[in-house]
């Protein structure tokens, strides 16, 4: 799929909002990706997978013995991802606020593993997620999302395949620009506000 096509999903699902928003990561942004919208549809989930895990070099693809994503917000496409590679999917979560693989979900010692976001802004629960499969014995490979928010800059530690890398801009709270400091801010992903 093209950069357009790509949008085009995400517009048909009146899943590209704007406005104030906080981000999972705690950074404001004018604009957010509402990735769940365009997972509720399941033939667009799977082509949005399926574009992707066409971008992942063959070599490497071919070596992936599973998907693992964070939840909540990762949980579709990863397992979306895992169809479209023939693998199992599987989450870690936080219970305690570390990530952490559970519910019988099991590596095995060096399994080459796929890490699958939904959204990536600054990389770091990429990587607390990274961490978590590591520690459970898989080896992760390649990281990949259906969005870099980052347009490039953040880096989670592996190779990084997104669908569509945005240059869309996040500030500190105490660094917003005027106009985005006049609109009331709202939380509208996954976790709730602090």
């Amino acid at each position: 799929m093209t950069e357009d096509e790509v949008l085009a999903e995400f517009r048909a699902a009146d899943a590209l909002l704007e406005g104030h928003f906080i981000l999972s990561s705690g950074l404001r942004s004018p604009r957010y990706l509402q990735c769940a919208r365009v997972l509720m549809d399941p033939r667009r989930a799977a082509r949005l997978c399926e574009s992707l895990a066409a971008t992942i070099p063959a070599d490497l693809r071919d070596r992936i013995g599973a998907v693992v994503a964070p939840a909540m917000g990762g949980v579709i496409v990863g397992y979306e991802m895992a169809r479209a590679l023939g693998v199992e999917a599987m989450f870690v979560e936080r219970p305690t606020g570390t990530f952490e693989l559970r519910r019988g979900f099991r590596l095995e010692p060096g399994q080459q593993v796929l890490m699958m976001e939904d959204v990536v802004t600054t990389g770091l629960s990429s990587r607390e997620a990274i961490a978590a499969i590591e520690a459970a014995g898989g080896r992760v490979v390649a990281g990949a999302a259906l969005v870099d928010r980052s347009n490039g800059a953040a880096d989670i530690g592996v190779p990084f395949f997104p669908l569509l890398r945005l240059d869309v801009p996040s500030y500190a709270a105490d660094a917003l620009p005027p106009a985005l400091a006049a609109i009331p801010a709202i939380k509208p992903g996954s976790r709730a506000a602090a």
